[in-house]
């Protein structure tokens, strides 16, 4: 009998030994001569790490010093990827741990890329950053289908038409505090870059859970926290069982992610309960998800298989919260630090908005008008996309253009190296010039699919009407009420946290309109 036991104990520490070495050495430099002998070049695979810790390294020596305002923003962003293609070439590959990322840059690949869903998956989500979001940003196939369905409802056109007032509402309150701190003289020197989050983020408690900011600030300030966890931890990740030792910023990632599921799980409690005793409106995000959940489930005879769990439920009101606000407060921080430099299409913007709206709030039908502050804002989402780089991988071996890619690599579009790339956009690909989108996105470029700020194809974000609708709105007010310059005090160091945010905050000089 203990024999048996004991070889029974060999053959489990056998096979977890194989399996370990097969995943952090045989797998990857099997991968590693796949991809050399179809024509790609890369760095070598390195153990367990891969290239993490000199992208780790690299990115911290790019973002210890500020740039001016005409450097070229790409190697501060993306110091490694910059490097890394300069030497190896567009058609090349690094390692993120025992992972291999193929890079690819060619426009019509990069179409395939997003169209082919089925195909190309979201990288599986380490499970302590899923502690912070996951919902269907990370789902595939059926599962992203269904509540893509369930919430498209809430991202209609005439839902969010119903949002505008409480975005008027929440920019007009962020507009009298700025109003407060004007000196005798008409100017105020202020850093713009904490109100704007705060915007944002009342903006989301408003229109997604029809609750003041206060009731969800709480939320904000966790998420914000396990953010700059999962910064400092990202390079452990790798390492086998990490997630399950005890350590300080572990057991304290956990304990943030426990009172977040405690505040959302009350606030949904809280809105079901209300709308079943009819005395809760329901033309918010979340109310608009409970209903379409319930029509789904009602329609299919209560099989609760179509519709969302409450848990689903929770992982998407974390997303809300976390991308809804992020999104948009960093497109209105560079929109107003590039009018502040670029003065002369402020007062453009400035002069369409006072023909369309005059001193009225912003309404829908006006805000369709503004010609000019949409070609400002696509612009600057083109210079200054949210996210860096959009990542799929292979789920099974699939063929891409001449490429045969085995399962289990992952396929990167370095979204800030296209939207600067001069062989699509011309020799001012760098320059702040919104006249290239005066015929639309469509002609704004040389190629295809070229302009992807919110991705593309089927699974384009479904927020993204909601942000830019946002976006448009608080600028609108801002130019009614206000000039603003670029602060003596301003340094610019665009720095890459999940979206690319101003490092050092956004200091502006305001004057009263």
């Amino acid at each position: 009998m203990a024999v048996a036991v004991y070889i029974a104990l060999v053959a489990v520490f056998a096979t977890l030994a194989y399996r370990f070495i097969n995943w952090v050495w045989l797998r990857p430099k099997l991968l590693d001569r796949c991809l050399r002998d179809q024509g790609l070049t890369g760095s070598s695979y390195r153990f367990l790490f891969g290239d993490l810790k000199d992208q780790r390294r690299m990115n911290h020596e790019a973002k210890a010093k500020p740039i001016s305002l005409s450097s070229d923003i790409v190697p501060r962003l993306l110091s490694y990827v910059d490097q890394h293609i300069k030497k190896y070439g567009e058609n090349s590959f690094t390692w993120m741990g025992p992972v291999p990322r193929v890079f690819i840059l060619e426009l019509d690949l990069i179409r395939e890329v997003f169209n082919r869903i089925g195909e190309f998956h979201k990288p599986p989500t380490h499970p302590i950053v899923r502690l912070l979001a996951a919902g269907l940003a990370s789902y595939d196939d059926e599962k992203w289908a269904k509540h893509r369905k369930l919430l498209n409802p809430a991202f209609h056109l005439q839902k969010l038409k119903n949002m505008v007032p409480a975005f008027n509402l929440c920019t007009s309150e962020m507009l009298s505090k700025w109003e407060t701190l004007f000196s005798e003289d008409g100017s105020c020197e202020l850093d713009v870059w904490p109100d704007l989050q705060d915007l944002a983020r009342d903006v989301i408690s408003r229109t997604a859970f029809g609750s003041s900011f206060e009731e969800g600030r709480r939320i904000f300030e966790l998420q914000k926290e396990i953010v700059s966890i999962l910064v400092q931890i990202a390079v452990l990740f790798y390492i086998p069982g990490y997630r399950f030792l005890p350590t300080k910023l572990n057991r304290r990632i956990k304990e943030m992610d426990k009172e977040v599921q405690a505040t959302l799980r009350g606030i949904i409690a809280k809105k079901e309960n209300a709308m079943k005793a009819g005395t809760a409106v329901s033309d918010d995000l979340l109310g608009i998800l409970i209903e379409s959940n319930l029509n789904e489930m009602k329609e299919h005879k209560n099989d609760k298989s179509v519709g969302m769990t409450t848990e689903e439920v929770i992982q998407e009101c974390k997303l809300f919260y976390l991308a809804g606000q992020e999104t948009t407060a960093v497109l209105l921080a560079w929109t107003m630090i590039m009018l502040s430099q670029h003065k002369e299409w402020q007062a453009r913007a400035r002069e369409e908005v006072q023909q369309v709206f005059g001193d009225e709030e912003p309404h829908m039908e006006g805000l369709n008008q503004l010609k000019i502050l949409n070609m400002i804002l696509h612009e600057v989402l083109r210079l200054y996309p949210p996210v860096t780089i959009l990542d799929r991988a292979t789920h099974k071996e699939t063929k891409l253009g001449d490429l045969i890619l085995p399962a289990g690599v992952r396929v990167s579009v370095p979204v800030l190296l296209v939207h600067h790339d001069s062989k699509i956009w011309g020799e001012d690909a760098k320059e702040f010039k919104p006249e290239r989108f005066a015929d639309g996105v469509a002609n704004a470029s040389k190629g295809q699919v070229p302009f992807m700020p919110f991705s593309w194809g089927p699974r384009i974000c479904i927020g993204m009407n909601f942000s830019f609708l946002e976006a448009k709105v608080a600028l609108a007010m801002i130019l009614q009420r206000f000039l603003f310059e670029l602060s003596p005090t301003y340094t610019h160091a665009p720095c890459s946290i999940i979206t690319i945010q101003p490092q050092h905050g956004a200091q502006l000089v305001l004057f009263k309109n």
